[in-house]
C-alpha cells in the first residue's frame, strides 16, 4: 500500500492576492483581478487587459541580492514557497542569516511547473540584440530565461539536495508537477516536496503571441472585470494572468512525527494525452474524462465521493463545452450533483501557475466549507448544463475535491484532495 501524502503548507502570489489569506477572501468575495495592462503600452494591440499581480514586493520573502538575479516567474515561485514553508514550519534562519530547510535536505525535493520561462528576459535581450548588438544583451540572459530557474533557485536558497525538477506540459504544468511530487513521496525517494506552478508572461511578446492564436478575449477592453466568463454563452476567449501557487507535501508519517498541522490529504492524481491537436482539446472529452477517472481510482474514491470539481474553465469557445463532456464522462449521473467552478473567471488564465493556485483553492474549499463562484456566468451556454456555482460563493461540507488542468499539446492532469482524517 502506498504511503499517504499530506499538505502542511501553502503559498500564493496571484492577481487577487499575494497571500493565502487574501487569495481565499477574494475567492469568497468573487473578486476579479482582471484590469487594463499597466506593464506596457497596448495601443497597437487588440488585447489590452490581463490578470496582473499587483503590489508584489519580493522583499519579505527573498533576499534582495538573490531577487535581482531572478526572473519575475521565479520571484513569484520563491515568494509562494517561502509562505508555504513558513506555514509548514519547515524553514529557519541559520547563523549566517540564511533561510534554510529544517527537514532532511537530502530527502526534500522540489517539483515546479512552468510553461514559458522568463518571457520578459527573452523580450529585453532580443531587443538589445537587434538594436544594439550581442554585447549589450543581459549578462544573465540564459539563466534568467530558462524554465528550471525557479526550482534551482529555491533549492539554493533553502539548501535542499533532493530531486529538483521542472515540469513543462503547458497549462497543465502546475497540476502535473504536483502529481510528480506525489509519486516522489509515495516511492520513498522524498519525505518532503515543495511543489506547484508559476508563470509570468504578460509582456508584448506573450500577449502578441496569444493574440495571434485568436485565443484571448478582445471584447471587454473597456470592462476588463467582465472579460473572463467561463461556461457563459458570451465568452470570447481567455484572459492571460500570472502568479504562483506552491504547496508543501509530506509523507503522513513525516508530518506526524514532527507534529505538523495537516491541512488536507493529497489523495490521487491522473494524467492522459489526447493525441488530437496541438492547441485544442479532443472534442469528445474522452482524454480528460480518462484523466479524471484515473485520479479518482488512484485516490480510492468513487465519483459520488467528490463534492467539488475545480474546472480548467478557460472561457474559450471550445474548451468549456469539451470540459463539460469530460466531467460527464468521468462522473456519470453524479456530474449533475457536483459543484463545479472556474476561478479563472477571477484570476485569468495563469498558465502553469493555475494548477498550483487551483490546488490551494481546493484545499481552502475543503477546510473552510465553501464553493468558489464562477463569476460573470450571466447567460449559461446550453452545452454547459452543470452546476458551475454562478456568481456567488456557496457553502457546504466538502470531503473530497478534484482539480483538472488541460494543456496545449493535449496534456490532461487531475489532482484529488481529501479532508484529512
Amino acid at each position: 500500500m502506498s504511503r499517504k501524502v499530506v499538505i502542511t503548507g501553502m503559498g500564493v502570489v496571484s492577481p487577487i492576492g499575494n497571500s493565502v489569506e487574501a487569495f481565499g477572501a477574494a475567492l469568497k468575495e468573487g473578486k476579479s483581478g482582471i484590469s487594463r495592462i499597466s506593464f506596457f503600452d497596448t495601443t497597437d494591440f487588440d488585447v489590452r487587459i490581463a490578470g496582473e499581480v499587483k503590489d508584489f514586493d519580493p522583499g519579505p520573502w527573498i533576499d534582495k541580492k538573490d531577487s535581482r538575479k531572478m526572473a519575475r516567474f521565479t520571484q513569484f515561485a520563491a515568494a509562494a514557497a517561502a509562505q508555504a514553508l513558513d506555514q509548514a514550519g519547515l524553514a529557519a534562519v541559520d547563523g549566517e542569516g540564511r533561510r534554510r530547510i529544517t527537514s532532511d535536505p537530502d530527502k526534500t525535493g522540489i517539483v515546479l511547473g512552468n510553461g514559458i520561462g522568463g518571457f520578459e528576459i527573452v523580450s529585453e535581450s532580443f531587443k538589445k540584440l537587434f538594436n544594439q548588438g550581442p554585447r549589450r544583451m543581459l549578462p544573465l540572459t540564459i539563466p534568467l530565461m530558462i524554465g528550471n530557474e525557479a526550482a534551482g533557485n529555491i533549492s539554493m536558497i533553502y539548501g535542499t539536495r533532493g530531486p529538483a525538477y521542472t515540469q513543462i506540459t503547458a497549462c497543465a504544468s502546475g497540476t502535473d508537477a504536483l502529481g510528480q511530487a506525489l509519486d516522489l513521496i509515495r516511492s520513498g525517494r522524498c519525505e518532503t516536496v515543495i511543489s506547484g506552478g508559476t508563470e509570468s508572461c504578460i509582456v508584448p511578446f506573450g500577449i502578441g503571441g496569444f493574440q495571434m492564436l485568436k485565443t484571448l478575449s478582445t471584447t471587454h477592453n473597456d470592462d476588463p472585470e467582465k472579460a473572463s466568463r467561463p461556461f457563459d454563452r458570451d465568452r470570447d476567449g481567455f484572459v492571460l494572468g500570472e502568479g504562483a501557487g506552491v504547496l508543501v507535501l509530506e509523507s503522513e508519517e513525516h508530518a506526524k512525527k514532527r507534529g505538523a498541522a495537516i491541512l488536507a490529504e493529497f489523495a490521487g492524481y491522473g494524467a492522459s494525452a489526447d493525441a488530437y491537436h496541438i492547441t485544442a482539446p479532443d472534442p469528445s472529452g474522452e482524454g480528460g474524462g480518462r484523466a479524471i477517472s484515473l485520479a479518482l481510482a488512484d485516490a480510492g474514491l468513487k465519483p459520488e465521493d467528490v463534492q467539488y470539481y475545480n474546472a480548467h474553465g478557460t472561457s474559450t469557445e471550445i474548451n468549456d463545452p469539451t470540459e463539460t463532456k469530460m466531467i460527464k464522462t468521468a462522473f456519470g449521473s453524479h456530474a449533475y450533483k457536483l459543484k463545479i467552478s472556474s476561478i479563472k473567471s477571477m484570476t485569468g488564465h495563469c498558465v502553469a501557475g493555475s494548477g498550483g493556485m487551483e490546488a490551494v483553492a481546493c484545499v481552502l474549499a475543503i477546510r473552510e466549507g465553501f464553493y468558489p463562484p464562477t463569476i460573470n456566468l450571466d447567460n449559461p451556454d446550453g452545452e454547459c448544463d452543470l452546476d458551475y456555482v454562478p456568481n456567488k460563493v456557496q457553502y457546504g461540507t466538502i470531503n473530497a475535491a478534484a482539480s483538472g488542468s488541460l494543456g496545449f499539446g493535449g496534456h490532461n492532469g487531475v489532482a484529488v484532495f481529501k479532508k484529512y482524517e
